[in-house]
């Protein structure tokens, strides 16, 4: 990560709370409306996007079109916009939209900064619950209904002792399913549906694993952010950078992830 001056990371910071609290605001109103319509992105298969999806996006622009017009913007709904200076903010407006028409509150707005090495911030919003995780940039805190605490991970070293989640019991093709299963084995116990929330309380110390594949950019720049100011490990299943998105690997400290990485790696 390039140097920022503490100017320039309190302006991040303050932009990024901007932008959560201005989805938040657009969002909510439709968060288990009988009326709300969705639409199916896909020819074959069921991928949603909803109103509140598309609003809360151009709610985020639109400030930092005043906030920040020479950053470039990676939105999952209109798109990359170039920019000049080198960064870049990376939008999810509702990450886990499945979860959002269900009525579940698992979702969140993703929102985080990237430079040419990867997110140097992120914040992971449940609007419902009022909760927001901080992460990068000296930042690693959450707040809700709790009041604001520090967000530090497990100490949990064994991987029998872990708590692992993903979002989708398939995880992906039949062959990351099986490499997924190899690990769900070892674990205590394992949670499927949760979105982004599983990396915020991995962040928050509440769970140990979270591994997943066929994720985008947008879906996972937040949460490595996020974790990795709390003291965790975010890589792709074979310990590299996962930032452009594809299979992801969180973990709270190096010897679950080593002992994941082994297993998500193993044959048969």
């Amino acid at each position: 990560m390039a140097s920022v001056s503490d100017d320039l990371s309190h302006e991040l910071i303050d932009v990024a709370v901007s932008l959560a609290e201005a989805a938040r605001k657009v969002i909510l109103p439709y968060f288990r409306n009988f009326d709300l319509v969705s639409d199916n992105k896909l020819a074959v298969g069921f991928d949603p996007v909803t109103i509140a999806d598309r609003e809360a996006e151009l709610a985020m622009r639109a400030i930092l079109e005043m906030r920040r017009p020479d950053d470039g913007i990676l939105g999952e709904e209109f798109g990359a916009t170039p920019g000049s200076t080198g960064l870049t903010w990376v939008l999810d407006p509702i990450d886990g939209t499945r979860g959002f028409i269900s009525g579940t509150p698992t979702w969140g707005v993703l929102i985080a900064v990237s430079d040419d090495t990867g997110p140097i911030l992120g914040v992971i919003d449940q609007p419902y619950t009022s909760e927001r995780f901080v992460g990068g940039l000296g930042q690693a805190h959450w707040s809700g209904p709790l009041g604001t605490r520090d967000l530090r991970v497990k100490p949990t070293q064994a991987l029998d002792q872990a708590i692992l989640f993903t979002t989708f019991p398939e995880v992906g093709s039949a062959e990351e399913g099986a490499a997924f299963a190899r690990v769900a084995r070892q674990a205590k116990l394992t949670r499927y549906g949760m979105d982004c929330y599983a990396y915020a309380l991995l962040a928050a110390g509440q769970i140990d694993l979270v591994i997943e594949a066929g994720l985008n950019a947008y879906d996972i720049q937040a949460p490595i952010a996020v974790i990795e100011a709390a003291g965790g490990i975010v890589t792709d299943w074979q310990g590299g950078k996962v930032h452009e998105g594809g299979q992801a690997l969180a973990a709270a400290n190096e010897s679950l992830h080593a002992q994941a990485l082994e297993l998500l790696n193993a044959s048969g």
